[in-house]
């Protein structure tokens, strides 16, 4: 019964979140939340490692600046004890182009009390910054074009 609960709010929150509802999204959080993402902070300094709401809203605030639209499908949710594992396909339009930008998140939710104290991403960081910069990143590292050369 617990795994189903919050494997709900879980959910329930995703879709506050991606709705926009920045306020509501936090309102699911502990007051000392803590955020946890693999990003290249060089690159999209406002990732990384953010606690407590104030940080963490003011994280979701800039990507929300950033993107006119978010949305997200959800494929795979496990849930187990106070801990919820959720891969997520996300959908973010680039406010400077209108640019769709797609990429995968494996998330990983801990909760306590109901509300999530700890949201860990792991995110195909390669395959995001690629379509951030619209660049091909690997002829860049590697000195070659995009025909291979």
């Amino acid at each position: 019964m617990p795994n189903d609960l919050h494997r709900q709010r879980v959910l329930n929150f995703l879709e506050i979140y991606y709705s926009g509802d920045i306020d509501g999204a936090l309102a699911r959080c502990t007051d000392d939340v803590e955020f946890i993402a693999n990003a290249p902070i060089d690159i999209l300094p406002h990732m990384g490692h953010r606690r407590g709401k104030q940080a963490v809203g003011e994280m979701w605030r800039t990507i929300r600046e950033r993107y006119s639209e978010q949305r997200s499908e959800v494929p795979i949710i496990v849930a187990e004890g106070d801990k919820v594992a959720v891969c997520i396909r996300v959908f973010f339009r680039k406010r400077s182009n209108d640019r769709m930008v797609q990429f995968d998140i494996a998330a990983f939710y801990t909760l306590r009390d109901g509300r999530i104290a700890q949201i860990r991403e792991i995110i195909d960081t390669f395959d995001m910054i690629q379509q951030v910069l619209e660049r091909d990143v690997a002829a860049v590292l590697t000195g070659k074009n995009e025909d291979g050369v």
